[in-house]
């Protein structure tokens, strides 16, 4: 459910910063990069479904705080007035991706440590 809303909302905060490119293609290619990190935390909780507890629990963690700052970051609450709004909808998913490695990581070899 968590993932839904934060994709949704960051789908409509993209197609609202790109209502007046011309250029469909390119507005296609935002819709993808920003929704990459929603779709890939739903693949990471079928991939490691039967893993050890502390994996499910960190995805389930990383949900909401996705969510969270994919929102805070394309509603424009943070960006400067004045600035274009592409760079957001770049970083925004550039930084979920590292996080979501960052914490799986350290959450597989956790669990592996506990073995």
């Amino acid at each position: 459910m968590v993932l839904a809303v934060g994709a949704g909302a960051s789908l409509n905060f993209t197609l609202h910063a790109g209502h007046n490119n011309k250029s469909m293609f390119l507005v296609a290619l935002f819709v993808i990069w920003v929704l990459s990190p929603f779709a890939a935390l739903i693949a990471a909780l079928s991939i490691y479904r039967l893993r050890p507890p502390v994996i499910r629990v960190t995805l389930y963690c990383l949900m909401p705080v996705i969510t969270f700052v994919s929102i805070i970051g394309y509603s424009g609450a943070l960006t400067p007035t004045g600035s274009k709004p592409a760079g957001v909808f770049l970083v925004v998913p550039l930084l979920s991706w590292l996080l979501m490695a960052i914490v799986i990581a350290i959450a597989l070899s956790r669990s592996r440590m506990n073995k």
